[in-house]
Order: structure tokens, then sequence, then C-alpha cells
């Protein structure tokens, strides 16, 4: 309860905030490119050695993983009501 005697809920932006959906599509990718470096042909002579594909999906997976980790740990509170002064600036 607040000072005034209401009830307020925090609504969290859950599926809507834009770090699940970065790190969704970047873990979709991470996930094409570690089957194909995992079951394509390597091309390691292109590279020099390593297997870019297999490397950069890796890395993409670790990166999605992190901004979805973000948005579980610190999530975006929106607030329920908002005033008409807020809105009309």
């Amino acid at each position: 309860m607040t000072a005034n005697g209401t009830s307020e809920r925090k609504h969290q932006a859950g599926a809507f905030d834009i770090r699940n959906i970065i790190g969704g599509l970047i873990g979709v990718y991470g996930v094409i490119l570690t089957l194909m470096g995992l079951f394509g042909d390597p091309e390691t002579e292109k590279t020099g050695g390593p297997n870019a594909n297999l490397w950069a999906g890796l890395i993409m997976l670790a990166v999605g993983l992190a901004f979805i980790a973000w948005a579980r740990i610190r999530p975006v509170v929106v607030p329920e009501h908002v005033d008409s002064d807020d809105a009309a600036s």
C-alpha cells in the first residue's frame, strides 16, 4: 500500500522488453551458426585454421543468453498509472 492508501502493482515489461527480443534473435542466429560449425563444411583454409562458424555461433549464444539474463535480473518496471501532465510533455 502507498501513502495515500491505494495499492499499486508493479508491472514488468516481460516479453515486450527489447532485451528479450534482441537476446532471442542473437540466440537463434547463434544456434544456426553453431550447428553449421559442427555439421557443415568448416572451410578452415579460408579462415586460416579456426572454424569461424562454430566460434561465432558460440559467442552469439553467450551474448544472447547474457541479454536474456540481464532482462531477468533487472526487469523494466512499467508504471500502472500515468499522470496527465506527464503524458502531455
